[in-house]
């Protein structure tokens, strides 16, 4: 049957108006449908993961384009940033002085330092999702561990426990991040530079590239002395980056 277009302009009306209304019940509980299936779908130790991960990231990426600090003291201003000056001295002639020979453990160290709050953070919007749903949930927190390892960089929420109680209770206790990142591999090569230059004032780096055909090694010399080391993953961009002074040249006339 052909349908007038009075008919048509009636029919358009109305799927305009389904539409405003449908649109309008999307964006009023459109927040809860999603919290709601985001809580059955994720476990506890994805949403642990979902919440931190790019936080870790962030703060990885941050410390290694600085030295190894989040917060370098002793550092030489280099396109923007503060990078660490890992062997140092303020004498001409002189070979430089390690000044963190515990490179892994100080990286390690401020890495858990500086995500223990936003893992707490984390916890508690965890616990709060769940009772969200109608569960008894019970945190029980404990404390943050990080370890560079080949290829990857393991954080472990050791003694973190979440009971969860509904119609039976269940017990999550494995609470753990690993992020793909060779900072481990960055810094070996930063560590074997380092002593080169302690030792002898400089470090050739065109063997490491020569061996790890996959690095990059940028050496950059500064008038005050100072050289910028700069290593790079060339497959995964992971960078690494700091700061020697070791038999610093006075300058011309002195």
């Amino acid at each position: 049957m052909k349908i007038n277009k009075k008919g048509q302009v009636t029919i358009f009306i109305i799927l305009a108006v389904l539409i405003v209304v449908f649109g309008i019940l999307i964006y009023t509980f459109y927040p809860s449908i999603k919290d709601g299936l985001e809580t059955e779908t994720k476990t506890p130790e994805q949403f642990v993961s979902n919440c931190l991960k790019e936080d870790l990231e962030n703060l990885v990426e941050k410390i290694s384009s600085q030295g190894g600090s989040l917060n370098p003291e002793h550092y030489f201003l280099y396109n923007g940033n503060k990078l660490e000056y890992l062997c140092y001295t303020d004498e001409y002639y002189l070979t430089g002085k390690r000044l963190n020979p515990m490179l892994f453990q100080h990286i390690e160290k401020e890495i858990k330092n500086n995500i223990q709050a936003r893992a707490n953070e984390c916890f508690d919007n965890l616990v709060e999702s769940y009772e969200k749903k109608g569960y008894s949930a019970e945190l029980k927190k404990g404390s943050v561990s990080v370890e560079l390892l080949p290829e990857k960089i393991l954080t472990r929420f050791d003694n973190y426990t979440l009971t969860l109680t509904k119609s039976s209770a269940e017990k999550h206790d494995k609470f753990q991040i690993v992020l793909n990142n060779n900072l481990y591999e960055l810094v070996e090569i930063a560590n074997s530079i380092l002593d080169w230059e302690s030792t002898y004032g400089d470090a050739e780096t065109s063997i490491y590239m020569t061996l790890k055909k996959d690095l990059k090694v940028e050496k950059w010399k500064q008038l005050d002395g100072t050289t910028i080391y700069i290593l790079t993953d060339r497959n995964t961009q992971d960078k690494f980056q700091f700061a020697s002074r070791s038999i610093a040249w006075p300058p011309a006339g002195l």
